[in-house]
């Protein structure tokens, strides 16, 4: 049995954020609320969404040696995620300076930081973690060339004497052209409408409003599997073999920020303890579905109690 349930490769930001009765214009200044720091980015979101829900789950990436450095590795210890993977220093914390206007708007200015400092040199270090995982989950807020490393690791890892590596998860999140190496490690590619369009570009299937059709093509590129999260109606499930809508729970949404952070950590878990795709996209909706009832991200990300409960 793999050491862990789930291992994310990814970022880790502190979220500031402001609230302004109206975002301000060029060369304007606005008066804004009292800052809000919260623990935030995908890899670090995930990794918690996952731990929370009772996930075996470690956390490979790099944040600074400073205060919003100290406040990602609390809460990550804080849900139960071991932290051993994370590096310190290179470069300040990742930060994400968020406006956000009365309607719920928001502007999103992301600074790296140390994110950008996380390389290939550093999982190629990491490679006995690597191994030692179920499922490794990977996003695209660290650069492209390292996520590519990840997937070159897990590939030898399962060339080796055991002959079965890490299954791996990607949600390329913010969308990028991907190697034909690294679409092909996906089981599944995780993407919304937007990142479906994005890495369809051209093809005529990405002008179509059919999910389906966006998934056939994706598969055309080479992942094993993709999902397709569809918000209020749920996700997509497709593999070579079929194609199934997995529709979402009724529930009143308050803040989607994380949501899909929430279902891919909750997806993530569920393969790496043994269930099959669509299995694992059924739960990960209903963690989903959970975690828009309330506001912020980490903060609403429910626990597996929570989520029976529904």
């Amino acid at each position: 049995m793999p050491d862990y349930d789930l291992l994310v490769v990814g970022s880790a930001n502190a979220d500031l954020v402001i609230g302004v009765e109206r975002r301000p214009a060029a060369g304007e200044t606005v008066l804004g609320s009292d800052l809000a720091v919260h623990p935030g980015g995908k890899g670090a979101n995930q990794a918690v969404a996952a731990a929370r829900l009772g996930a075996r789950t470690a956390l490979l990436a790099r944040v600074g040696d400073d205060g919003h450095g100290r406040l990602l590795l609390e809460s990550q210890r804080d849900a139960g995620v071991d932290t051993a993977g994370v590096l310190v220093g290179g470069a300040p914390t990742g930060v994400a300076l968020i406006t956000v206007d009365p309607s719920g708007d928001n502007s999103i200015v992301v600074s790296p930081g140390a994110n950008a400092r996380l390389s290939p040199e550093d999982v190629r270090a990491a490679a006995g973690l690597l191994a030692s995982a179920g499922v490794v989950s990977l996003q695209l807020e660290i650069p492209l060339e390292t996520v590519a490393t990840v997937v070159e690791v897990v590939r030898t890892a399962g060339e080796g004497p055991q002959g079965v590596g890490p299954r791996i998860v990607l949600n390329p999140s913010p969308p990028a052209p991907l190697p034909a190496e690294v679409l092909a490690a996906c089981d599944p590619l995780v993407v919304n409408e937007h990142e479906a369009r994005f890495l369809l570009g051209d093809d005529p299937a990405g002008r179509e409003e059919a999910p389906e059709a966006w998934a056939a093509a994706l598969l055309a590129r080479g992942p094993r599997s993709v999902v397709i999260t569809l918000g209020a109606a749920g996700a997509l499930v497709a593999d070579r073999d079929r194609t199934v809508l997995v529709p979402s729970l009724p529930v009143k949404a308050v803040d989607t920020t994380g949501a899909g952070d929430a279902f891919t950590g909750a997806l993530s878990w569920r393969l790496g303890v043994g269930d099959d795709l669509e299995t694992a996209v059924r739960f990960a909706v209903r963690v989903g579905a959970a975690a828009v009832t309330r506001a912020g991200a980490q903060e609403s990300f429910p626990t597996a109690e929570e989520v029976a409960a529904r």
